[in-house]
């Protein structure tokens, strides 16, 4: 197969999308996310088959992400990715780039944290091959 070795910046930018997808469907400070829309059913009404089936799509993307995360990167490594992006964050904060007094904007820099996180953790082995030219195990077991 041409190219599919090749992995780039604009991969890497793919998988933030779909992580920044991903984590504000599950819930953002908008009011309009699944975990919104589950509490918003009351006490009265039940939940229904497009609920489990959102519910579901949002299950699976959440393994994916999260099994990806912790093979390539492992728990030490996704530990320090999340101390990373959380270091960086509070860096703006004590510069004053980012207003910590502001509850909705703090809610967003923790998720795009969450996002920069699954991210990485989907990319690091591609990223992890181009640096060091090493192959992680997995990798060789596909053939």
């Amino acid at each position: 197969m041409a190219g599919a070795g090749r992995f780039s910046l604009r991969d890497v930018v793919f998988r933030f999308i779909a992580a920044w997808l991903l984590v504000i469907a599950t819930w953002n400070p908008t009011g309009m996310s699944f975990g919104h829309w589950v509490i918003a059913m009351g006490d009265g009404d039940a939940l229904g088959p497009i609920h489990a089936f959102v519910g579901m799509l949002l299950l699976i993307g959440w393994v994916v992400f999260l099994a990806a995360s912790f093979r390539s990167l492992g728990l030490i490594g996704l530990g320090l990715v999340t101390a990373l992006f959380g270091s960086f964050a509070w860096l703006l904060v004590d510069s004053g780039i980012l207003p910590a007094e502001s509850e909705s904007a703090m809610t967003w820099i923790v998720l795009i944290c969450c996002a920069g996180v699954l991210s990485i953790g989907m990319s690091w082995s591609h990223i992890w091959r181009r640096l060091s030219g090493q192959l992680d195990v997995d990798d060789g077991d596909s053939g």
